[in-house]
Protein backbone atom coordinates (compact mmCIF):
# COMPACT_ATOMS: atom_id res chain seq x y z
CA UNK A 1 0.00 0.00 0.00
CA UNK A 2 1.33 3.28 -1.39
CA UNK A 3 0.13 5.82 1.86
CA UNK A 4 1.02 9.47 1.81
CA UNK A 5 1.34 11.46 5.16
CA UNK A 6 0.02 15.11 4.87
CA UNK A 7 0.10 17.51 7.45
CA UNK A 8 -0.19 21.01 8.52
CA UNK A 9 1.55 22.49 11.57
CA UNK A 10 1.94 26.08 13.09
CA UNK A 11 5.31 27.23 14.73
CA UNK A 12 5.85 30.44 16.27
CA UNK A 13 3.06 30.87 19.34
CA UNK A 14 1.01 28.04 20.07
CA UNK A 15 -1.48 27.46 23.24
CA UNK A 16 -0.25 24.45 25.35
CA UNK A 17 -2.55 23.60 28.50
CA UNK A 18 -4.00 27.17 29.33
CA UNK A 19 -0.64 29.82 27.99
CA UNK A 20 0.60 30.49 24.91
CA UNK A 21 4.25 29.53 24.39
CA UNK A 22 6.72 29.92 21.49
CA UNK A 23 7.92 26.68 19.51
CA UNK A 24 10.28 25.93 16.78
CA UNK A 25 8.12 23.62 15.63
CA UNK A 26 3.97 22.56 15.94
CA UNK A 27 2.89 19.84 17.55
CA UNK A 28 0.92 18.47 14.24
CA UNK A 29 4.74 18.46 12.74
CA UNK A 30 6.25 16.66 15.20
CA UNK A 31 3.01 13.84 15.04
CA UNK A 32 3.35 13.79 11.37
CA UNK A 33 7.04 13.20 11.25
CA UNK A 34 6.70 9.88 13.62
CA UNK A 35 3.79 8.90 11.08
CA UNK A 36 6.17 9.03 7.98
CA UNK A 37 8.89 6.74 9.99
CA UNK A 38 6.32 4.60 11.65
CA UNK A 39 4.96 3.66 8.17
CA UNK A 40 7.45 4.53 5.66
CA UNK A 41 5.03 6.62 4.48
CA UNK A 42 5.89 9.95 1.52
CA UNK A 43 5.87 13.12 3.86
CA UNK A 44 4.31 16.16 2.52
CA UNK A 45 3.47 19.54 4.29
CA UNK A 46 0.64 21.84 3.51
CA UNK A 47 1.48 25.36 4.18
CA UNK A 48 0.13 28.85 2.92
CA UNK A 49 1.85 30.62 -0.16
CA UNK A 50 1.42 33.55 2.84
CA UNK A 51 2.15 32.03 6.02
CA UNK A 52 0.23 32.21 8.71
CA UNK A 53 1.49 35.78 11.50
CA UNK A 54 3.99 33.79 14.00
CA UNK A 55 1.55 35.91 16.92
CA UNK A 56 -0.66 33.38 18.29
CA UNK A 57 -3.79 35.67 18.64
CA UNK A 58 -3.05 37.45 14.82
CA UNK A 59 -2.82 33.61 13.60
CA UNK A 60 -6.18 32.86 15.39
CA UNK A 61 -8.12 36.09 14.18
CA UNK A 62 -6.73 35.11 10.30
CA UNK A 63 -7.88 31.57 10.57
CA UNK A 64 -10.85 33.08 12.03
CA UNK A 65 -11.42 35.09 9.38
CA UNK A 66 -10.69 32.68 6.84
CA UNK A 67 -13.14 30.18 7.73
CA UNK A 68 -16.38 32.42 8.24
CA UNK A 69 -15.60 33.40 4.40
CA UNK A 70 -15.32 29.64 3.35
CA UNK A 71 -11.53 30.83 2.26
CA UNK A 72 -9.98 28.39 0.56
CA UNK A 73 -6.01 30.08 0.63
CA UNK A 74 -3.40 29.58 -1.71
CA UNK A 75 -1.17 26.85 -1.46
CA UNK A 76 2.90 27.42 -1.34
CA UNK A 77 2.83 23.67 -3.68
CA UNK A 78 0.26 21.08 -3.62
CA UNK A 79 0.80 17.24 -3.74
CA UNK A 80 -1.20 15.11 -6.36
CA UNK A 81 -2.40 12.23 -4.43
CA UNK A 82 -3.16 9.76 -7.29
CA UNK A 83 -0.17 7.63 -6.85
CA UNK A 84 -1.46 6.77 -3.14
CA UNK A 85 -3.51 3.97 -2.01
CA UNK A 86 -3.91 6.48 1.37
CA UNK A 87 -3.53 9.49 2.83
CA UNK A 88 -2.83 10.40 6.78
CA UNK A 89 -3.65 14.05 7.14
CA UNK A 90 -2.66 15.69 9.68
CA UNK A 91 -3.64 18.97 11.10
CA UNK A 92 -4.51 21.14 14.24
CA UNK A 93 -8.00 21.83 15.53
CA UNK A 94 -8.47 25.23 14.39
CA UNK A 95 -11.69 26.64 15.29
CA UNK A 96 -13.52 23.54 15.64
CA UNK A 97 -12.18 21.89 12.24
CA UNK A 98 -9.47 21.58 10.19
CA UNK A 99 -7.45 24.43 9.04
CA UNK A 100 -8.77 26.22 5.77
CA UNK A 101 -5.07 25.39 3.89
CA UNK A 102 -6.41 21.90 4.71
CA UNK A 103 -9.56 22.42 3.04
CA UNK A 104 -7.70 23.51 -0.23
CA UNK A 105 -5.48 20.67 -0.35
CA UNK A 106 -8.68 18.42 0.00
CA UNK A 107 -10.78 20.31 -2.77
CA UNK A 108 -7.42 20.58 -4.96
CA UNK A 109 -6.88 16.59 -5.35
CA UNK A 110 -9.08 13.85 -6.84
CA UNK A 111 -9.18 11.14 -3.37
CA UNK A 112 -11.96 8.79 -5.41
CA UNK A 113 -11.31 5.54 -3.77
CA UNK A 114 -8.46 6.38 -1.22
CA UNK A 115 -8.81 5.75 2.38
CA UNK A 116 -8.14 8.96 4.52
CA UNK A 117 -6.78 8.61 7.49
CA UNK A 118 -7.58 11.81 10.03
CA UNK A 119 -5.40 12.89 13.01
CA UNK A 120 -6.05 15.95 14.56
CA UNK A 121 -3.72 17.82 17.36
CA UNK A 122 -5.80 19.83 20.04
CA UNK A 123 -4.95 20.81 23.45
CA UNK A 124 -8.09 19.25 24.41
CA UNK A 125 -11.23 19.92 21.84
CA UNK A 126 -10.77 16.65 20.04
CA UNK A 127 -11.29 16.19 16.67
CA UNK A 128 -14.28 18.47 16.40
CA UNK A 129 -15.94 18.80 12.94
CA UNK A 130 -12.99 17.98 11.14
CA UNK A 131 -13.80 14.36 9.98
CA UNK A 132 -17.38 15.58 9.06
CA UNK A 133 -16.07 18.38 7.41
CA UNK A 134 -13.57 15.87 5.62
CA UNK A 135 -15.97 13.43 4.13
CA UNK A 136 -18.44 16.46 3.29
CA UNK A 137 -15.11 17.50 1.42
CA UNK A 138 -14.05 14.44 0.01
CA UNK A 139 -17.59 12.63 -0.79
CA UNK A 140 -15.97 9.52 -2.73
CA UNK A 141 -13.37 8.79 0.16
CA UNK A 142 -13.15 6.29 2.53
CA UNK A 143 -12.86 8.60 5.76
CA UNK A 144 -11.82 6.50 8.77
CA UNK A 145 -12.31 7.37 12.58
CA UNK A 146 -9.52 9.71 13.56
CA UNK A 147 -7.27 9.81 16.27
CA UNK A 148 -7.55 12.85 18.66
CA UNK A 149 -3.90 13.60 20.15
CA UNK A 150 -3.11 16.25 22.93
CA UNK A 151 -0.73 18.67 21.30
CA UNK A 152 1.09 19.01 23.97
CA UNK A 153 2.44 15.45 23.98
CA UNK A 154 2.62 15.35 20.74
CA UNK A 155 6.47 14.29 21.59
CA UNK A 156 5.24 11.11 23.92
CA UNK A 157 2.27 10.60 21.97
CA UNK A 158 4.37 7.41 20.34
CA UNK A 159 2.17 4.37 22.14
CA UNK A 160 -1.44 5.92 21.27
CA UNK A 161 0.04 6.59 17.84
CA UNK A 162 1.30 2.89 17.14
CA UNK A 163 -1.78 1.32 18.58
CA UNK A 164 -3.97 3.44 15.99
CA UNK A 165 -1.48 2.76 12.88
CA UNK A 166 -1.84 -0.90 13.92
CA UNK A 167 -5.61 -1.03 14.58
CA UNK A 168 -5.86 0.23 11.11
CA UNK A 169 -3.20 -1.57 8.99
CA UNK A 170 -0.97 1.57 8.45
CA UNK A 171 2.15 0.44 10.82
CA UNK A 172 5.47 -1.51 9.27
CA UNK A 173 7.86 -3.33 11.56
Amino acid sequence: MKILTAYFSHSGENYFSGRIIDVQEGNTSIVAKKIAELTGSDLFEIRRATPYPVSYRDCVREAVEELKAAARPTLAENKDATGYDAVILCYPNWCGTAPTPVFTFLESGDFAGKKIYPLCTNEGSGMGASEKDIKRLCPRAEVAAGLSVRGGKARDCDRELTAWLEKNGLWID
